[in-house]
């Protein structure tokens, strides 16, 4: 993972193929525990639940997050609730995986260990 730590999200407008599904697993290995995702569009996803002790522990981490994604020009959904927070990652313009989805998940990782 620190590997994609060091590494900034690219700006990306599409014409870039998203990644195959060996290229998928093999990215996969470099986070921790999230789920590789295929909407009814077939559109990969990385997606991974946060658990934590309250509302407002979720609700940091979600804060956190969003400005992690604005300074990275890569945003997330997001769901959160009591408890918890649902993270999904897709670069949305070449509708499936890329480099930047993996990087982003990895510096939410981070956000968690702190």
């Amino acid at each position: 993972m620190s590997e994609l730590l060091k590494k900034n999200c690219v700006p990306c407008e599409g014409g870039v193929v998203p990644f195959d599904i060996s290229k998928i697993h093999e990215y996969q290995k470099k986070v921790d525990g999230w789920d590789i995702i295929k909407n009814e569009k077939k559109i990969y996803f990385l997606e991974k639940k946060f658990i934590f002790k309250n509302f407002l522990e979720s609700q940091k981490f979600v804060n956190e997050v969003g400005i992690l994604s604005e300074k990275e020009g890569h945003h997330p959904d997001i769901s959160f609730g009591w408890g918890y927070a649902k993270i999904s990652i897709t670069t949305h313009a070449i509708e499936g995986l890329s480099e930047n989805d993996f990087i982003l998940a990895a510096k939410i990782d981070e956000k968690t260990n702190v």
